[in-house]
């Protein structure tokens, strides 16, 4: 297939929004937690600056067609496999919010079920202050599966955790987070499509969701502590068929070890944050 992006990168768009507090009282019940109300917590950011193109620019899996901000990159199958992020500043609620976000890498890669791209999104936010938040994304295009494609092995679990928590992803779960994020990929919510189409066993669970619920441990099992930088990635998928943990270690360097493991006990996603 391989085809030239290259012309994409160093693409710029620029999305204002305004921290409200119904999102935050969203996420907020969603968790199970206390409804803030001065300073958003870490990665709660992700409700906002969401895509709404009209109805007619949806792609058959639910996200927006490709060729506006994104390429046009034609494997069906998308994907957030990690990021990074640093919090230079709190994001105050009812602030008005700037993000500037930039392409700023694409790489194709061939694996052993096939083509993969990678699209590196980087993200500027500001508030009045000043930047207040800085990441990067990664992006992972792939084709749908084929019934002779190998089975990934899972990888070990880091081990040692110094404190856990288990979670039932249930549909509900999974719904609210959509709904909240105003995230419309089928394969969160449409069973049928996610197991007929895009062959996964069942519901997936959303990759920032997955990192989100690893801090709001982080805030759990270390009250009053400051975020200051967060990165992670995601190893293999998770599904609403099974109860999954979310596991942290404290490091010699005051580091957090984060990751979340499936009923099975294999690494599903790996997370590391820097805490003050």
């Amino acid at each position: 297939m391989p085809q030239d992006f290259s012309a994409w990168v160093g693409r710029s768009e620029t999305v204002d929004d305004t921290i409200t507090s119904a999102p935050v009282a969203g996420l907020a019940a969603t968790f199970d937690r206390i409804c803030p109300d001065q300073e958003l917590p870490s990665l709660w950011h992700w409700a906002y600056f969401t895509p709404k193109p009209p109805a007619h620019l949806i792609g058959p899996d639910g996200h927006p067609k490709r060729g506006d901000f994104l390429p046009p990159i034609p494997l069906p199958r998308r994907m957030w496999a990690g990021g990074r992020t640093w919090f230079d500043a709190p994001i105050l609620i009812g602030d008005s919010v700037s993000r500037r976000s930039t392409i700023r890498r694409i790489d194709t890669k061939q694996g052993r079920s096939g083509t993969l791209i990678f699209v590196t999104l980087s993200h500027d936010i500001s508030t009045p202050r000043g930047v207040a938040v800085r990441e990067e994304h990664d992006l992972v295009f792939r084709d749908n599966p084929k019934p002779d494609d190998p089975t990934p092995t899972p990888g070990p679990v880091p081990g040692g955790a110094h404190f856990h928590r288990e979670i039932m992803p249930d549909p509900v779960l999974l719904f609210r987070y959509s709904a909240l994020t105003f995230n419309s990929h089928r394969i969160h919510y449409d069973r049928p499509y996610a197991t007929g189409v895009e062959g996964y066993p069942g519901l997936v669970v959303h990759g920032p969701l997955i990192a989100t619920m690893l801090l709001d441990l982080v805030r759990s099992e270390r009250p009053g502590a400051v975020v200051k930088a967060f990165d992670f990635k995601a190893v293999s998928p998770l599904f609403d068929t099974h109860p999954l943990m979310l596991c942290g270690r404290l490091e010699a360097d005051g580091s957090l070890s984060l990751w979340a493991q499936n009923h099975l006990g294999h690494l599903a996603t790996r997370a590391r944050a820097v805490i003050a």
